[in-house]
C-alpha cells in the first residue's frame, strides 16, 4: 500500500545485553573524575547514573520476578554467565559510592542473588572471586571509618554473601591483617556500622566450623590477645556483650574442643571472667557465666587454675545465689549453669582439703 510506511519494533533487550549495557556505562563511571569541568559533563554523569539504575531494576526484576511473573532460569543463567564474563561485579563495586541510595541497594540484592546462582551446577560467581580475591578486600574495606556510612552497610551485606562460600570465607580469616582490622571495625562510633561488622565478626567465627578451628588453632596466640584486650574488656556495653556471647558459642561448638581447652587452662581469662560476672548488666553476668562454666568444669584443671577458683570460692557462691537470681519462671538453662557450678567449686574444696 502506497504512501504506508511500516516501523519495525527496537528488538526486545536480551539479559546479556542488559550486562553489557550496564557494564559499559560503569566503566564510564568509573574512569570519569569525580569533580567536573564543566556544567554539560556533570549532567551526562547524572544521565549514566540514572540509566545505571534503570538497568539494576531490569536485571533485579530477571533474578527476582515480581507479582505477576517468575524467575525464567534460562534468562537467569544467560544473566549470570555474562555478568561473571568480565568484570562488571569489579565495577559495580567500586563504582557503588557514586551511585543513588535506590541503586545501591539494588546492587546488593543483585549480587546476593548472583553469589547464589548455579549455571550448570557451579556457582560461578564464587570461581569469579576466587580469582578475583582482591574484591573481598575492598567489600572489607568498607567498614574503614571515611564517613560513608551508607556504602559500608552495603559492602557488609555483599560480604556476608560471599562468605557463605567456604573459600572466600578461608581467604578472610588466613588475612591476618584483615582479621586485625575487625576488632576495630566492632568499635566504631557510628553504631549501624559497628553493629554490621559485628554481624560479619560474627558470621566469619562461626558459619564453617572446620575453617574456623583451623583458623583458631593457627592464630591462638595473638587473636585471644585481641579478643580479651579489645572486646571483653571493652568500656564499651555493646560491644563487652556481643563479644561473651560470641565467644561462648565459639568454644561451646565440639569443632572448637581443643581450643577450648586451651583457652580454660589460662589463669588470665580466668580472671577476665570472674570480673564478667560481676558485671553491672544482667545480661553480661548471664552470658558469662556460660563460659564460666567450663573453667569450673574443666576435668583437667591446672593448679593455678584450682588456686584461684577456691580462694574465691566464697565470693564466687555469694555471687551466684545473691546477684544472678532466678524466679520460676526464669531460664531453665541459668538454673542448670548455675547448680552446675556450684557442684564444680564444692567439688575442688573437698579435693583441696582431702
Amino acid at each position: 500500500m502506497k504512501g504506508v510506511l511500516f516501523f519495525k519494533s527496537k528488538p526486545k533487550a536480551t539479559p546479556a545485553d542488559l550486562v553489557r549495557q550496564t557494564r559499559d556505562l560503569l566503566s564510564h563511571v568509573h574512569s570519569a573524575p569525580n569533580t567536573f569541568q564543566s556544567q554539560s559533563q556533570s549532567k551526562r554523569q547524572v544521565n549514566m547514573i540514572n540509566t545505571i539504575g534503570k538497568l539494576l531494576e531490569d536485571l533485579k526484576l530477571i533474578l527476582y520476578g515480581d507479582s505477576d511473573t517468575q524467575p525464567v532460569a534460562s534468562a537467569c543463567a544467560q544473566l549470570t554467565e555474562e555478568f561473571f564474563r568480565e568484570d562488571t561485579l569489579c565495577l559495580l563495586i567500586i563504582c557503588l559510592p557514586k551511585l543513588k541510595l535506590e541503586t545501591r541497594k539494588d546492587a546488593t540484592l543483585l549480587v546476593s542473588n548472583l553469589l547464589r546462582q548455579k549455571v550448570r551446577s557451579r556457582f560461578i560467581a564464587c570461581d569469579y572471586l576466587e580469582q578475583n580475591l582482591e574484591l573481598i578486600d575492598v567489600l572489607v574495606g568498607g567498614y574503614e571509618n571515611n564517613g560513608m556510612e551508607i556504602t559500608a552497610l552495603h559492602y557488609g551485606s555483599m560480604l556476608r554473601d560471599c562468605i557463605r562460600h567456604q573459600d572466600l570465607a578461608r581467604h578472610v580469616l588466613e588475612s591476618k591483617l584483615m582479621m586485625k582490622k575487625f576488632f576495630d571495625y566492632v568499635q566504631v562510633a557510628r553504631y549501624e556500622v559497628a553493629a554490621d561488622a559485628t554481624e560479619t565478626f560474627k558470621q566469619l567465627l562461626t558459619r564453617h566450623k572446620s575453617t574456623v578451628a583451623e583458623f583458631l588453632s593457627k592464630n591462638y596466640d595473638w587473636f585471644f590477645v585481641e579478643y580479651n584486650s579489645k572486646l571483653l574488656q571493652s568500656p564499651n556495653y555493646l560491644t563487652r556483650r556481643e563479644a561473651v556471647k560470641l565467644l561462648g558459642e565459639m568454644l561451646m561448638h565440639r569443632s572448637n574442643s581443643d581450643v577450648m581447652l586451651q583457652y580454660v587452662s589460662s589463669r588470665d581469662n580466668l580472671r577476665i571472667f570472674m570480673n564478667l560476672l560481676r558485671d553491672s548488666s544482667k545480661i553480661i553476668q548471664v552470658d558469662a557465666l556460660r563460659v564460666f562454666k567450663l573453667f569450673a568444669a574443666n576435668e583437667n584443671k591446672t593448679p593455678e587454675i584450682v588456686g584461684i577458683l577456691v580462694a574465691n570460692r566464697n565470693k564466687l557462691l555469694q555471687l551466684l545465689f545473691a546477684e544472678l537470681k532466678i524466679d520460676n519462671n526464669g531460664d531453665p538453662q541459668l538454673q542448670a549453669d548455675k547448680a552446675q557450678v556450684v557442684k564444680d567449686i564444692f567439688a575442688l574444696d573437698v579435693k583441696v582439703k582431702a
